[in-house]
């Protein structure tokens, strides 16, 4: 615990005041938070409930001017298969969640303060730096990834200014449990959202920390606004992965729109969650097959290279050719040119090309 507190005692060194558009005062005297749908109402000298955003007596301060996790990756891997494929994207990420997954694959960054094992290196860092070592690089994306987003939207919503005024995308790997407040703040600077569905049953959401609807919100949002949304299902055995839940979610995105692509996702054994086996290709392949039966246009199956058959590549959902072919994280060829239309018979795929 004493780890734990010093951790606690240095990042509130790397602070600043929280966005108006994400604070609303109240008569007690207490600030209710606005970047996420816990909403939570903060007392002087608490915090909530993701750990990172605090009162300080006078005002509410947010993470500012560190990265806890910095790395160009392949924008597949995000993933987003229909946003610039084939492109690098410089992924930067802080401290902290506004949930508890027991299976978090990125748990050493996202459960910090809550768990005395979870501990990460900081780097300070200013967005310029962020921004010239995504152009250094060759990046055409900078993706705010590796903890929650959205608790520490003010820092982002910064990077993401400068970047848009040097040409790149910006994008959030977001669980998705998310407000209007908050989409509305990012809206001028984000150009796509990866979100996390990971279930359809509000008892799932609640051992996991938090709620269904806001999360369904969320994804209705996004579309409505213009942001480019891709989803992902972690299909965890016993979780998630019946028949009938899988329909559930497949159904509500073709509601939403059958263009949104969804990636179903194989599960490994980690954090707190190591007795569950693995998702086998067979599990994947099924969902995905389902998937498509239902309507969905573009349905992707991830973690087993390979092994998933046609459901790494991105087909014309018209003359079924293969416009963007992958294995894994990498682009073995794309057709797509700028315009996303189909060479074939033209018709014209929903992403984000140019």
């Amino acid at each position: 615990m004493a780890n734990t507190a010093k951790l606690k005692e240095i990042l509130e060194q790397y602070t600043a005041p929280a966005a108006a558009e994400l604070t609303a005062s109240h008569p007690s005297g207490k600030i209710r938070c606005l970047a996420c749908a816990h909403r939570c109402l903060i007392g002087a000298g608490m915090s909530g409930v993701c750990k990172v955003r605090f009162h300080d007596g006078q005002t509410l301060r947010v993470p500012h001017g560190y990265v806890a996790g910095l790395n160009v990756d392949p924008i597949e891997k995000k993933p987003f298969f229909h946003l610039l494929p084939g492109s690098d994207a410089l992924s930067f990420g802080m401290l902290g969640c506004n949930f508890r997954c027991s299976y978090c694959q990125n748990w050493l960054t996202s459960q910090t303060l809550r768990d005395p094992a979870a501990m990460a290196p900081i780097r300070e860092l200013s967005p310029d730096e962020i921004v010239a070592l995504a152009l250094r690089h060759g990046a055409q994306v900078v993706t705010s990834t590796y903890n929650e987003p959205l608790i520490t939207t003010e820092w982002a919503a910064e990077v993401f200014r400068l970047a848009k005024t040097k040409g790149l995308k910006c994008t959030y790997v977001s669980n998705g449990f998310a407000t209007p407040e908050v989409l509305s703040y990012l809206a001028p600077t984000l150009d796509g959202m990866k979100v996390d569905l990971k279930s359809m049953r509000e008892e799932n959401y609640r051992r996991l920390g938090g709620r269904l609807e806001p999360v369904l919100e969320t994804i209705r949002l996004l579309h409505e606004k213009r942001i480019w949304v891709e989803v992902v299902t972690l299909l965890v055995p016993g979780f998630n992965d019946s028949p009938d839940e899988l329909r559930e979610i497949v159904n509500f995105l073709v509601g939403i729109s059958p263009d949104i692509p969804w990636h179903v996702t194989a599960f490994h054994p980690d954090y707190q969650m190591t007795d569950t086996p693995p998702t086998t290709a067979r599990q994947l392949l099924a969902a995905a097959n389902l998937a498509r039966e239902e309507g969905l246009r573009y349905v992707y199956a991830g973690n087993l290279p390979g092994r998933v058959g046609d459901f790494e590549n991105t087909r014309c959902p018209q003359c079924k050719t293969v416009l963007v072919h992958r294995y894994g994280f990498t682009v073995l060829e794309n057709q797509l040119g700028e315009s996303g239309s189909c060479p074939n018979c033209g018709f014209e795929v929903a992403g984000i090309w140019a």
